[in-house]
């Protein structure tokens, strides 16, 4: 037998990777009652404890055979940087070697953590730069909920720090929905009473627009949904975000509807907007967005561009963003300007990038297609 084999053979199940019903059934297997999966979900989640030996309301013999077979492994936190404004970001190493990148946005009234969902990404949204460090792999449930089992441990009160998290946004590294079964589980945890107990509210995906996978999300968990759309015409957005190529405006505006049908009058999706001085952001960029919005139920979020190195693209003037913001306000749209918050750590939005062993060969014809916009 070779050594291979043995190491794989004596790796240990990372109950991260369970949401309690799918830990449920896996104690079942083993002989245990269902109950032990809600025990087990709490101490992870609620206490962030990875210990077994901790676990004082779980009889020592299981406590024991858990240690034989199972673990608690969230990544590996390698940096913890901390803005000027009291935005944090943390590098996270994973099993393989690559590293993600998570950020948390505290204000007054609430604490964000933008949650990353693959290893770089698979889409080539030319602003972004996630985008050109190329694409690796899809995250696991315990990658994506490790995360933010990793934020709220180093956050808690009893570390001296008062800061909780409120709020989770699928915003970091990736394209949420083309992880679709893992992000669903990672997702069902951060709703779940005996994990982390956020409300739907306070759980937002956002999507680029994979419209298959976005009328599947509703039937299997009920959150936010935030759409990063960056303009109001076809032939501009196949540019800046290419996978419109495929799912066209039209298709992708009637996915949205489909989304928000029943749903309660003040529910609305987040709409994306990334502000790039002489790209998207003429008072007839504006035009178009009312346009293409009409019958969604939306509010509009502008985001100032946050620049990377190597990008071409400038930040919209502010006069220029406001007169682009009045333009919509005017139609009766809902709009907010974003705050820049974390850009002097590379943690503002479009800023993420980790440590990608990129298998797509993405700069090679990045430079190409930013080109061409």
């Amino acid at each position: 037998m070779s050594n291979t084999t043995i190491k794989l053979q004596q790796k240990k199940v990372n109950l991260l990777d369970f949401t309690t019903e799918k830990l449920k059934d896996f104690f079942i297997e083993k002989g245990e009652k269902p109950f032990r999966a809600t025990q087990i979900i709490k101490w992870m989640h609620q206490y962030c404890v990875d210990d077994f030996e901790q676990m004082t309301n779980v009889s020592k013999t299981l406590r024991s055979e858990l240690q034989k077979f199972a673990e608690i492994r969230a990544p590996e936190v390698v940096l913890d940087q901390a803005s000027s404004d009291g935005t944090h970001k943390w590098l996270l190493r994973l099993e393989d070697g690559n590293c993600i990148e998570t950020v948390f946005i505290p204000e007054k009234d609430r604490g964000t953590l933008c949650v990353s969902s693959q290893v770089g990404c698979a889409l080539d949204c030319t602003f972004c730069s996630t985008a050109r460090q190329g694409f690796n792999r899809n995250l696991t449930v315990a990658e994506i909920i490790g995360q933010l089992w990793a934020a709220k441990r180093s956050l808690q009160p009893d570390a001296g720090n008062e800061r909780v998290i409120s709020n989770v946004v699928m915003m970091g590294m990736g394209e949420p929905l083309l992880n679709f079964s893992h992000v669903v589980d990672a997702m069902k945890l951060m709703l779940d009473d005996n994990a982390y107990g956020l409300s739907k509210r306070r759980v937002t995906l956002s999507t680029s627009g994979v419209v298959p996978a976005l009328d599947r999300l509703r039937g299997e968990v009920e959150v936010s949904l935030a759409l990063s759309l960056h303009a109001g015409n076809d032939q501009l957005r196949n540019k800046l975000v290419p996978i419109n190529k495929k799912y066209p405006l039209k298709v992708l505006m009637d996915a949205c509807k489909r989304y928000m049908k029943g749903k309660a009058a003040r529910e609305r999706i987040t709409i994306e907007y990334v502000m790039l001085d002489g790209v998207n952001d003429t008072d007839q960029h504006a035009r178009e967005l009312i346009y293409t919005l009409k019958g969604v139920p939306s509010k509009v979020n502008l985001i100032p561009f946050n620049p990377f190195p190597e990008t071409r693209y400038k930040r919209s003037p502010i006069k220029r963003i406001n007169q682009f913001r009045d333009i919509l306000i005017a139609s009766g749209l809902i709009v907010v300007t974003r705050r820049t918050r974390g850009d002097d750590i590379d943690a503002a939005c479009g800023q993420l990038a980790g440590q990608v062993n990129d298998r797509s060969r993405r700069e090679i014809h990045f430079s190409r297609i930013e080109q061409e916009t």
